[in-house]
């Protein structure tokens, strides 16, 4: 027997969708898709969601319910995170979501969004022999999520306000970024890294994951064209993640643009994200980043089920 889900969760840049079948605690894939919406369009600076960034959202969600309604799943759940906790307005958003999908949208707590995306994130790392603990980074729009783990569990969680689209709106306005740009966005990681509660340098493996993550291996692996089953438990040595994010964040935009693999939605933050991972790797006392397509949309199917 298996039950039909479906999975929705909006972060501060991308709204994406896993529909899947659950079958014996584990997820058979029927669906995955991403759309980049920019909920978080400077919600930093004013505390609101723009009218424009909900048009897109809205736009994106009436086909994803068309979607799930054509899959028959018969359950859903709809997750959001960082973009969405604090906004003024927050109420427009939930009312056009509840609308379209039918279920109350949910606002979960850091811990919670952990433990979720620790779930997703390792599932089949044992099977390769990786050996933990486990540090998943999860690098969204507004916030990345550290969540240190073993097989039985999360040990440390933290959510941090920073992401490539904060960090991008904060330091980087030019094009290319200045170095005093650079190093203000640099150094704003950097605290932020040494602020955590959660002890990175207990991991023995670093586990990357969600779009920045994916996208900056695709750059790295110089694939013409972007595919998941090569990406999904590839690994990046720390050597190419420097020469990556080097070029990242000192290209144009017209030069990131050209790379096919980079989503016209992530051109303009795909660089202070690799910054974030790139940071974050130099604390650590790991020789590579093992990449992973399933993340926090995974454990919210598997919560589900």
């Amino acid at each position: 027997m298996f039950e039909r889900v479906a999975a929705v969760d909006c972060g501060t840049n991308s709204l994406r969708l896993l529909i899947a079948d659950v079958v014996d605690g584990e997820l058979k894939q029927i669906d995955r898709r991403m759309t980049i919406v920019r909920l978080g369009q400077g919600v930093d600076a004013t505390g609101a969601f723009a009218l424009e960034a909900l048009e897109r959202v809205f736009k994106a969600s009436d086909e994803y319910a068309a979607v799930i309604r054509s899959a028959g799943a018969t359950r859903t759940r709809f997750v959001a995170t960082s973009a969405a906790r604090d906004v003024s307005n927050r109420d427009k958003f939930f009312a056009g979501i509840s609308d379209r999908f039918g279920v109350e949208p949910e606002i979960i707590s850091g811990a919670e969004e952990a433990e979720l995306s620790f779930r997703g994130a390792t599932g089949g790392l044992a099977a390769l022999a990786v050996p933990g603990p486990y540090l998943v980074a999860d690098i969204g729009g507004g916030s990345t999520e550290l969540v240190l783990g073993d097989a039985n569990g999360v040990i440390a969680a933290e959510s941090l306000d920073m992401g490539s689209v904060r960090m991008t709106e904060r330091h980087l306005a030019s094009d290319p970024a200045t170095a005093a740009e650079l190093a203000a966005a640099t150094n704003d990681v950097d605290a932020l890294l040494a602020s955590t509660i959660v002890p990175i340098t207990e991991a023995r493996a670093l586990i990357g994951t969600a779009g920045t993550v994916t996208t900056v291996a695709a750059v790295a692996s110089k694939l013409t064209e972007y595919d998941a089953e090569r990406i999904h438990h590839s690994r990046i040595s720390g050597s190419l993640l420097r020469e990556t994010t080097y070029w990242l964040m000192r290209s144009t935009r017209a030069e990131r643009s050209s790379v096919p693999v980079i989503h016209p939605g992530r051109v303009d933050v795909i660089g202070a994200g690799a910054l974030i991972l790139q940071r974050l790797y130099d604390r650590m006392a790991v020789g590579e980043v093992i990449v992973s397509e399933h993340d926090i949309l995974d454990g919210v199917a598997l919560s589900i089920g």
